[in-house]
């Protein structure tokens, strides 16, 4: 287990996540949003984008990549970063436009829509992939954890996806979506297997995902 930061050590921290917006503002950005999604490769539910311009050195204790974050801890940030944002916006790419643009097409849209939202005059993105971005940009891989701007927008990204399928276990039980939020587990391709697919699965995820099971059952027999 990492050793807990002292609270001086995690100042300095989020101080050093703020390098990249420094740099912006210094360049004449104002408006620098931070951009992430949640939810790209899950077998079922919508996949979220966030986009969060926070106030210029603002700190906030903890905050870090939400998939290094307890579900708590993600849960207390939502509220402290939704409270102090200059300004945030979240989006949600629909079953329906997944299955017309595919997860990539469809993550990239919601991200141009909740760009667009905010205001922002310059998109700090997750990842390595700005197509169809019309505001100037830059792409940051392994940005959740470089700049905290993008770190926020991947906890509001996460937490607003997990609600939703969270309560979407109690309308489809027996999936075990409150456990695996839709991913690919053992767990839930078995409970495909058995019960079929519901009204929030994406069909062209499961396929893929029934095929390598059924291939590995093969594998493990010969």
């Amino acid at each position: 287990m990492a050793r807990r930061l002292t609270p001086e050590e995690d100042r300095a921290r989020v101080s050093l996540m703020h390098s990249i917006e420094r740099e912006k503002r210094e360049e004449g950005y104002k408006m620098i949003a931070g951009v992430d999604e949640a939810g790209r490769g899950p077998l079922a539910g919508p996949v979220y984008a966030a986009a969060v311009i926070l106030p210029p050195d603002i700190y906030i204790p903890g905050i870090n990549d939400s998939k290094k974050l307890s579900e708590k801890k993600r849960e207390e940030l939502f509220d402290i970063i939704t409270e102090n944002a200059v300004a945030y916006h979240i989006e949600r790419g629909s079953l329906e436009e997944i299955e017309e643009k595919n997860i990539l097409g469809a993550t990239l849209a919601a991200m141009e829509r909740a760009i667009r939202a905010v205001g922002a005059d310059f998109a700090l993105i997750d990842g390595n992939n700005s197509r169809g971005i019309t505001t100037p940009c830059e792409t940051v891989v392994k940005g959740d954890s470089k700049s905290i701007s993008i770190a926020a927008a991947s906890i509001l990204a996460k937490v607003s996806r997990d609600r939703e399928i969270i309560a979407a276990a109690k309308e489809y039980p027996g999936y075990g979506f409150e456990k695996h939020k839709g991913y690919g587990t053992a767990e839930h391709v078995a409970a495909i297997e058995r019960l079929g697919l519901c009204p929030i699965h994406r069909r062209g995820f499961v396929r893929k995902a029934l095929a390598t099971a059924e291939r590995k059952r093969k594998d493990a027999e010969k």
